[in-house]
């Protein structure tokens, strides 16, 4: 039996992060201030996502508290269209980009307590190549309009070289949704260990 409940480790979770994104926001660094802001950075949207996550994962709790003993059926679908939000956000987003960060434990742990049901893998890695090529695309413009590259490294390589070291950053992320996956599948047995609608914890 689990130490702490996990709804609860979810909301300290999130407000660790609201902490942490205040803080950050808070440092008054130079770069923070140029055209992009605090967003042109990986690990800050890295950050804002784990929050959007969390904040996900506490919503989707209180709605299960607050539909339990309820026949509607209509809440009963809005639960399910939560639930598979924050699935897909965990699969896609929070775990392949969180694996950029020291913010892994916390999914690893959300990982452990709770089953995520992945999306296709066609699906799930299509959305990953999406957010990394909207991202390289992104720290391009923002060379474009400024002339100076967000990561310093990228200032001294060749133009082909930045297009293979953009490509296997690209694949790098792909991978990464795949270790989630294989790692989800062999935490959980898959489909059997969760009620439609319900998490239930793995049997040892």
């Amino acid at each position: 039996m689990a130490l702490v409940p996990c709804q609860v480790l979810r909301a300290a979770i999130l407000l660790s992060y609201c902490s942490i994104l205040c803080n950050y926001k808070a440092i008054d660094m130079p770069a923070h201030q140029t055209y992009g802001g605090s967003w042109k950075f990986l690990t800050f949207i890295d950050l804002v996502i784990q929050a959007v996550f969390f904040g996900i994962c506490v919503l989707t709790d209180l709605s299960s508290l607050l539909t339990k003993g309820n026949d509607s059926q209509e809440q009963e679908r809005q639960l399910k269209k939560l639930i598979s939000l924050r699935d897909w956000v965990m699969a896609v987003l929070a775990f392949p980009v969180g694996v950029h960060t020291t913010v892994l434990p916390f999914v690893l742990i959300e990982m452990r307590t709770t089953h995520h049901q992945y999306p296709s893998r066609s699906c799930g890695l299509t959305a990953v190549c999406t957010f990394a090529v909207g991202y390289i695309l992104w720290v391009c413009w923002i060379h474009h309009v400024t002339g100076v590259w967000v990561y310093p490294l990228l200032e001294h390589l060749s133009p082909g070289v930045k297009i293979i070291f953009f490509a296997a950053v690209t694949v790098l992320i792909n991978i990464f949704y795949l270790v989630g996956e294989v790692l989800n599948n062999y935490i959980w047995d898959a489909p059997k260990c969760i009620e439609e609608g319900k998490e239930k914890p793995k049997s040892d």
